[in-house]
């Protein structure tokens, strides 16, 4: 155990992404074989920030993944940013399917506003859904890590490529399209961007990613190719905003703040 321990205290990154990757596939060969498992589960970047800081950091470890992840004092834009983005996207490209496709119109007046906001609520306690299985692994933790090694456009750029990876089995099953993959890969750029701009905070990567999922497709009205339409459209927004932000934005991107960038680990820390 000493042994183990001692390799993760010096391969962090390396064991926190390995057991994310465990941790959400294990079924996935299962499945494949025929098993009637469910193949992924989206709790693994959770878990692996878990156990990973129990093996390395202990309570300081805890003690700053939960500060990042309630670190609410943004400032009021910020808050307008995580929200108002992904909600922005999903109304252009609707406005884009109704208007240059004839899709049918989304009845706003009679949508079921009670049960989306429901699902916006859960959405933040339920380890089982994207946002809370992923946020404090990606971006809580393996953020500051990866920017304490390097600049935040390697960090988004290799987190990137291992999120767009971790989502495969999804695609593999039909659970997510295909799109998804290299969309994953660009949207990254954002959420670093925002981690980094709200001073490392967790939460405000938390409160884009609930917004970004809450409404889906089929709430607005949209099926077949319709929804499929909606999968490009977004996907087409999020590429192009994540351009812009590397453009635009370079000196974002070429160190992060103090406050989204881990502490030296301490040698033989206590566990």
């Amino acid at each position: 155990m000493s042994t183990i321990a001692t390799w993760t205290r010096r391969h962090r990154l390396t064991a926190f992404f390995g057991l994310a990757f465990v941790l959400s596939w294990w079924a996935w060969p299962l499945y494949a074989a025929g098993v009637d498992v469910v193949p992924f589960w989206p709790w693994g970047p959770l878990l692996a920030a878990l156990v990973v800081i129990g093996v390395t950091d202990g309570r300081s470890g805890y003690r700053e993944l939960l500060a990042r992840m309630t670190r609410w004092r943004v400032g009021w834009r910020w808050w307008v940013v995580a929200l108002g983005t992904p909600l922005a996207v999903l109304a252009v490209a609707t406005i884009a399917n109704v208007t240059i496709w004839h899709a049918p119109a989304p009845d706003i007046a009679n949508m079921a506003w009670a049960d989306i906001g429901l699902m916006f609520a859960f959405r933040f306690v339920d380890p089982l859904n994207g946002p809370l299985g992923e946020e404090p692994g990606w971006r809580a933790y393996a953020v500051p890590r990866l920017q304490r090694l390097w600049s935040p456009l390697r960090s988004a750029c290799t987190l990137g490529v291992l999120v767009a990876l971790w989502h495969v089995p999804l695609v593999a099953t039909d659970r997510l399209a295909a799109v998804g993959i290299p969309v994953t890969f660009a949207i990254t750029f954002v959420y670093v961007w925002l981690f980094n701009r709200t001073g490392g905070s967790g939460l405000m990567t938390m409160v884009f990613h609930v917004a970004q999922g809450t409404i889906s497709y089929a709430a607005l009205g949209f099926a077949y190719a319709d929804a499929t339409r909606m999968d490009w459209l977004t996907g087409a927004l999020w590429c192009l905003i994540a351009v812009g932000l590397v453009t635009l934005d370079r000196k974002a991107w070429r160190s992060a703040p103090a406050a989204a960038v881990a502490p030296a680990p301490v040698a033989h820390a206590h566990v």
